[in-house]
Formats: structure tokens, sequence, C-alpha cells
């Protein structure tokens, strides 16, 4: 087998991205197989998926991409502990390891064990050099490093076992969205994507919103009112009908427009159909907020100017390439190794 090269890479990544913008039979199998496996996969979340990445994998982005890249003469094995939240979520630390010339040793997540492994095998009929750079483990063992996504709780548990070979162990993170009022019913619009997109599932969506004193909720309703059609997704109408009848019984202050729940809370992880608010009245003070859980936050949605990184509206699911999750960039970590 010929020797994998970055140029060879760079081409087999390209040639991923208009692959992806497309579809074959296999890929179209792999679809309907996690669609039925994972009610959370609908096929128009399976969509946006690869339609994220086909965006991101294009040319010009790949090629700057990899200017930043130092590629491996001598490979390491990257143990990837992937999560299933949405569709394909883990597929950018599997081209990270790629990319730097790495071998990639994949535990799949049970819930997404299917799309991530019909979009790799296409790589590998694109340029067979990664036949032996990847590779699916039930448990990880004889690696170099490891990269594992999960929860607070499971962080521990990667805590406890990988604590002792360099590591990224990712807990739980949720985003925000700051409002000034004088958006308009089409950045509102807009914002309902961050919100609803992948029902709210992944930890680039906005679980939380942060509003002017005064703010009325009725032009935030009014703005997302065409995102109505989620809530006749079964999995989230139940969550919404649990969470609707959890604050009734309690008498808890709440507004509801019949698909989407918004509480008074501090908190920035909200249950699913539930957006927490909180008021603000001085944008410095809630610029030092942000930045004091910063550790807590993924994204922060916004049209303002604040002094921290932001995202415009609606794009909060459309990273690029060296948009690395809790900013902590993977390229650089596998380049120290």
């Amino acid at each position: 087998m010929s020797v994998l090269t970055q140029e060879k890479v760079i081409i087999a990544f390209k040639n991923l991205g208009k692959f992806l913008a497309g579809s074959t039979d296999d890929l179209e199998s792999a679809k309907y197989s996690a669609q039925n496996t994972n009610a959370w996969f609908t096929p128009e979340n399976i969509k946006k998926s690869t339609d994220s990445f086909s965006a991101m994998l294009n040319e010009a982005d790949i090629d700057n991409w990899f200017q930043t890249i130092d590629f491996s003469s001598s490979p390491k094995k990257i143990g990837l502990i992937l999560a299933g939240n949405i569709p394909m979520v883990g597929l950018h630390d599997v081209l990270s390891v790629l990319a730097t010339g790495n071998t990639a040793l994949i535990k799949l997540s049970s819930s997404d064990d299917k799309l991530i492994k019909a979009i790799l095998e296409q790589l590998i009929i694109i340029e067979p050099s990664f036949q032996d750079r990847i590779e699916y483990v039930e448990r990880l063992k004889d690696f170099d490093a490891v990269i594992a996504t999960g929860s607070n709780n499971s962080s521990r548990y990667f805590d406890y076992y990988f604590g002792k070979v360099p590591n990224i162990i990712r807990k739980n993170r949720n985003s925000v969205a700051v409002l000034d009022g004088s958006e308009t019913f089409e950045d509102i619009q807009n914002l309902g994507a961050d919100v609803f997109d992948y029902f709210g599932l992944g930890c680039r969506n906005v679980s939380k919103i942060y509003l002017p004193k005064g703010y009325d909720i009725a032009k935030f309703y009014e703005g997302i009112e065409s995102y109505q059609y989620i809530i006749n997704h079964f999995k989230y109408n139940n969550n919404y009908d649990y969470n609707k009848s959890i604050y009734l019984v309690n008498a808890a202050k709440h507004f509801d427009n019949g698909f989407l729940l918004l509480k008074e809370d501090e908190s920035l992880t909200s249950p699913l159909a539930v957006l927490f608010y909180e008021e603000y009245e001085n944008t410095g003070d809630l610029e030092e907020k942000l930045k004091a859980k910063a550790g807590e936050i993924q994204c922060v949605v916004t049209k303002m100017q604040l002094d921290i990184k932001t995202f415009k509206f609606g794009e909060s699911q459309h990273p690029k390439l060296w948009d690395y999750a809790d900013n902590v960039n993977t390229v650089e970590f596998l380049k120290r190794l």
C-alpha cells in the first residue's frame, strides 16, 4: 500500500467534501439504518449534518487549515471516544487525527455507529492509504493519547482511566445567545436555527438567552413561529409535555407558545424543549459574567460587538475546520505529542 502523505490527505478531504454534497447507495443505506436506530436522527437532521461537513470541507478552508498543521512522519495512536448526541458529531475529531498523520482508534457511540463509519469507508475508497490509519475498537488499549467526549459524569470516568496519558476530555457545555432588543424578525428567525437544529441536543445549540431588561418576549416568539413543526416529533413532544407539566404543578412562572417553554433561570443548561432566559442591564457586566462562565459555554451567538468570540445568528451549528470544541485546539494538542 502506498505511503500516506499530507498532499494525499488534502486531496482526499477535498473529495470527501464533494462526496458529502451528493450521495451513494451505501451512504443512503447508512442514513436509513441510522434513522431506524435513533429516532432523533431524522432525515432532515442527517442532511443538516452532511451539508454542514460538506461546507466545512471546502477547498479554500482546507488549504487554510492545513497551513497550521504539521504532518507526523511517525504516527501516534490516538484513542477517540465519540459522542452520539447529533449525527456525525465526532467526525471532526477523526479528521483532525488523520490530518495530522496519526492513527485513529475509534470507539463509536452506540447512538451514532453507522454514519461516521459509512463516511470513513468512502474516505478509504477515495484514498486507500487511510486503511491503516482507521481502526474501530470496543475498548481502547495501546494508545498514545486520548480525546474523549461525554458528560460531566462520564468525564470523571475518563479522568480515572486516561489521566496518565496526554488527553482532551470534554464535559457538558452549552451555548448562549445575547440580544439587545434591536434584532429584526429575520435575526430572531435565524436564532431559531441555533435553538432548534438537531432538536437542541448539541453543545452548539443555544440553551439560554440573555435579554435586555424589559424585553418583550412576544417579539422572540413571533420570530421563531416557523419552527412550530418541531412539536410533531414524538420524542420532542414528550419532553415538552413533561416539562410543561412540571412547571404547572410547581406553579413555576414560565412562558409557553405551544412548542417552546421559556423560564427565567441563572443556569446555562435547560431541559429539552425549554429555553432559559436571564435579563441584564449593563453590557459590560454581562461580558464579565460570560467570561467567568467561559468553561461552560461552547458558543455565544449575537449581533452585538462583545469582547469575546461570537457567532452570528444562525451560524452556531456551522463551524469552520478551525472552530474546535471547547476552544481547545485539537491540532495543536496532537502536534505536541
